[in-house]
């Protein structure tokens, strides 16, 4: 997987990524990732990113000629690659658990990083496929946006972690909420581990494990639980917790 961030702050994106998992995953080579700074694809000696908008309005918006050769300039790296260009934005859909596994099927991502005001809706329209938000709030910049996704994806590429089946245990993998994780010690003054995960039982470790999952995903984001078709085991896991609890 290669992922192409552009972004006015390539130091921001580049140092970020050379951490926890994504930074082995580099380190590794199963993942490649480059910047692209669009102020080395302007024309004129200030190196000019940005102009007033059309209409009038506060800030400054990103002009389409620099961040198109970006993107060209990164598509020409990897001329064969099955690629995506994603613009983050706080107008985009919803970044999803679905949408990452999507993305990690490609071969590489090309991430738009806006600043200011915005950016020339004619470059999103003309080079982005698609728009992707965090959530319903603004950041400054998407460089952090970037980051999130990077690290997201390689999670999902075969050989990143240890072991294949963490992410497949992961929240909002399989649509619920993760299930409750316990280490050492076994009683401590804030509270002992479940005596289930102690017992050794596999069956009864998974059964509880999926019932938890089903129980926090009803109490703590019930929307979830509209999207998600459950199996008759599950149905009866879920009734069992909502019994538990009450």
């Amino acid at each position: 997987m290669r992922f192409d961030v552009i972004s006015l702050f390539p130091d921001m994106v580049s140092d970020a990524a050379g951490y926890g998992v994504t930074g082995r995953a580099i380190e590794r080579g199963l993942v490649d990732l480059s910047v692209w700074n669009p102020r080395d694809y302007t024309h004129d000696k200030h190196r000019t990113v940005d102009d007033r908008p059309y209409g009038g309005g506060p800030g400054m918006v990103m002009k389409c000629q620099p961040l198109l050769d970006a993107v060209d300039a990164a598509k020409q790296h990897n001329v064969l690659a099955n690629s995506k260009v994603i613009c983050l934005s706080p107008q985009g859909r919803l970044l999803s658990q679905e949408l990452l596994l999507d993305a990690s099927c490609y071969d590489q991502l090309i991430l738009v990083s806006g600043r200011y005001e915005g950016i020339d809706e004619r470059f999103i329209q003309h080079a982005c496929d698609e728009e992707w938000s965090l959530g319903d709030y603004v950041i400054s910049g998407g460089e952090l946006a970037a980051l999130i996704v990077i690290d997201a994806v390689t999670r999902l590429i075969p050989g990143v972690l240890g072991d294949e089946e963490s992410a497949k245990q992961d929240s909002h993998f399989d649509g619920l909420l993760d299930c409750p994780h316990y280490t050492r010690p076994e009683h401590s003054d804030i509270g002992d581990v479940p005596d289930v995960l102690l017992g050794g039982n596999h069956a009864d470790i998974k059964r509880w494990r999926m019932k938890q999952a089903l129980g926090r995903t009803w109490s703590r984001r019930p929307d979830m639980l509209g999207k998600v078709t459950l199996s008759a085991e599950q149905d009866a896991l879920l009734k069992e917790f909502r019994t538990e609890v009450v």
